[in-house]
């Protein structure tokens, strides 16, 4: 008898040799002031934000010539943002629909930094796309004179729905925390009241209320399992539909989907480290949650690590003439520093750490999840870089800079720009909202005191 409770305990989120009140998990949840170190931290933010903004202003008065992108290169820092913003934002969601939808009790703590990680980093890769026109106004002829047979058409349905659909999943589990915040107006700003009270005005937390949402929650989880695929695998067809040596393949939609989901659980790793550090929740985000994030980490790798292998191997096979440079770049040439750096840094390093015990501990999956997004981050630029400088139609007659590309302090000022402003939004987000769900917490203790 005791075996078995002891097994039912562990599918709890929080730490179950530890008896937690309700008053006790409304006050460690609940949001916290910026100390010192998380002024400093929105002041280095904000001051990044500012200086792309500049260098935004500066590309829109001059236009795309203020950038190193040309005739060959005319997708350049900006794309390979774009790219790594879809991809930290698939798993995001999908971590809190497959959690929900198997009942994975464990995943509560990690929910809503995943869905919130989703909500941000979509939100900058629409951004980033219309920086990338260089004529913002004419995101309006897609809307008005679209083709439905256009993979960029598709692009823009997926990645509408997509938020939309994210943007649901983060809120309705909220809504039962803001009737909490409401309840001691005195610990909140006079703004933060309002926010709250607009925010959950019509939630009562009545049986009727729990049912219909946690009814719509599951029906969301379903939808967006399909859409999230779906938004990268369309992503991936505006690179596989363009017929350019690096891009003319079959494997390109599950290559994206296996590193989106890579980099993603990356970014829930971090994010759950810093959370648990800055907010001390060691009670609510345990060794345990790293442990089992770690295997899944892990596993993720190996997967990402085979499609990379695949997808290098078949064109190292036949050895076209136009594929030869390409991979000749990429593994011994111009590129190969950034690109064994991404390969090892982003895979195969964080494979050995969290292939041990050891190594799935809080500070090493921290480390391994850091050097997982990095990597992502340079492989995405290796995917738009390298191929567009070397098309099936050799370079003849052309200036000496359209043959190489890198990017002027301005794409690196927005693209810079864009990343601190998704972590600005993440930063905000916790210090506003609870970034463990309270009530599903609460819940969860009650059920265990039941059964223990």
């Amino acid at each position: 008898m005791k075996r078995t409770t002891q097994n039912k305990s562990k599918s709890f989120a929080v730490d179950t040799t530890i008896r937690l009140t309700e008053e006790q998990i409304s006050r460690d949840l609940y949001p916290q002031k910026f100390g010192i170190r998380g002024k400093i931290w929105v002041a280095i933010l904000v001051a990044i934000c500012l200086i792309g903004a500049f260098a935004y202003y500066l590309q829109l008065k001059e236009g795309l010539v203020v950038t190193h992108m040309r005739d060959y290169v005319s997708w350049g820092i900006y794309i390979s943002n774009f790219v790594f913003f879809v991809a930290i934002s698939l798993v995001g969601s999908l971590i809190t629909a497959i959690f929900r939808l198997s009942n994975v009790r464990w995943s509560t703590p990690l929910t809503r930094i995943a869905e919130i990680i989703a909500v941000s980093a979509i939100v900058f890769a629409s951004i980033i796309i219309v920086v990338d026109m260089g004529r913002p106004e004419r995101f309006l002829n897609l809307l008005l004179h679209g083709r439905i047979q256009s993979p960029i058409t598709w692009d823009v349905i997926v990645i509408g729905t997509y938020f939309f659909i994210s943007l649901l999943l983060l809120y309705l589990p909220l809504m039962p925390d803001l009737r909490i915040l409401n309840r001691d107006p005195q610990k909140n700003p006079r703004l933060l009241n309002r926010l709250y009270r607009f925010g959950g005005s019509f939630w009562k937390g009545t049986k009727e209320q729990f049912k219909v949402s946690n009814r719509a929650i599951t029906i969301l989880c379903i939808i967006i399992i399909p859409v999230a695929f779906c938004i990268h695998t369309v992503t991936s067809w505006l690179f596989a539909t363009t017929y350019r040596p690096g891009w003319d393949s079959t494997n390109f939609g599950a290559y994206f989907v296996s590193g989106a989901f890579l980099v993603g659980a990356g970014g829930v790793v971090v994010a759950m480290y810093v959370f648990r550090k800055s907010y001390h929740l060691e009670k609510y985000i345990t060794v345990l949650h790293f442990e089992k994030m770690g295997r899944i980490v892990v596993l993720l790798a190996l997967l990402y690590l085979y499609f990379n292998v695949n997808e290098y191997l078949v064109p190292a096979f036949k050895m076209k003439k136009p594929e030869e440079q390409h991979l000749t770049q990429l593994f011994a040439g111009e590129f190969a520093p950034i690109f064994w750096f991404a390969i090892l840094i982003g895979m195969i390093i964080p494979i050995f750490i969290l292939i041990f015990k050891k190594g799935r501990k809080p500070l090493p999956m921290f480390i391994a999840g850091v050097m997982i997004v990095i990597g992502a981050w340079f492989k995405r630029y290796l995917i738009v870089t390298p191929t567009l400088l070397h098309p099936f139609l050799p370079m003849n007659d052309v200036p000496q800079s359209y043959k190489h590309y890198f990017p002027s302090w301005q794409e690196w000022a927005i693209a810079m720009g864009s990343l601190a402003g998704a972590l600005l939004i993440i930063t905000f987000f916790a210090r506003v909202y609870p970034i463990i769900p309270i009530q599903e917490t609460i819940n969860e203790q009650n059920e265990k005191a039941e059964q223990l």
